[in-house]
């Protein structure tokens, strides 16, 4: 089994922090994104779509999707419990997984890769009012999230899970996409302080 790996990107990322809250360590293949290695023959002949991660069992068989390959792990190694326990808790998680996938971090990284001139040769076309427009929309979340955050430690309830590993590289994405968390979001600011400051979040 080795996982194929995107360094700082936020997908690779988001499988790096999981496995880290799970304790589980598999060998990892170090793929250059600004190279643009991921787009020649040891990527892309084991995913078309050219992105990463890219999980490949012992048998050859073949997972991408970051969350995905989470969901994999989780089975294999259902403790601790990052996908919510019980039909109510799953649910509840799988809910401010998808808002916070859908919401924040897909929002930020329209803004990056539309706006940031790294991304030129990425992103065609780029779109600069689409990416101003979805940090107006990253942020507007933020805003209700931030009121859902009054009453809770975590994201979808009293225990971390998959969603506030999405919800904290989301927020960590937005300074390469120049967006700021308003000040006046302090329960998501004492959140992300919370989640950023596992040993997880360093993965």
């Amino acid at each position: 089994m080795k996982l194929f790996d995107g360094g700082r990107a936020p997908n690779p990322r988001r499988v790096r922090v999981f496995l880290a809250e799970k304790g589980i360590a598999i060998p990892l293949v170090s793929v250059d994104m600004g190279a643009l290695e991921h787009r020649q023959q040891a990527v892309s002949s084991r995913n078309p779509l050219q992105r990463l991660p890219v999980l490949e069992l012992d048998d050859g068989t073949i997972i991408t999707e970051s969350v995905a390959i989470c969901r994999y792990f989780e089975e294999l190694h259902p403790e601790p419990s990052l996908f919510g326990r019980g039909a109510l808790g799953k649910a509840q998680v799988e809910m401010w997984q998808r808002r916070m996938e859908f919401n924040l971090l897909s929002c930020v990284a329209q803004a990056f890769r539309h706006i940031h001139p790294a991304m030129k040769e990425w992103e065609i076309p780029q779109i600069a009012e689409w990416g101003e427009a979805n940090k107006s929309k990253a942020v507007e979340f933020l805003k209700l999230l931030d009121d859902e955050l009054a009453n809770r430690d975590f994201a979808a309830g009293d225990a971390y899970s998959i969603a506030d590993i999405t919800g904290m590289i989301a927020i960590d994405f937005m300074k390469p996409a120049r967006i700021k968390v308003p000040e006046e979001c302090e329960n998501v600011l004492r959140w992300y302080q919370t989640v950023s400051s596992r040993p997880s979040a360093a993965a």
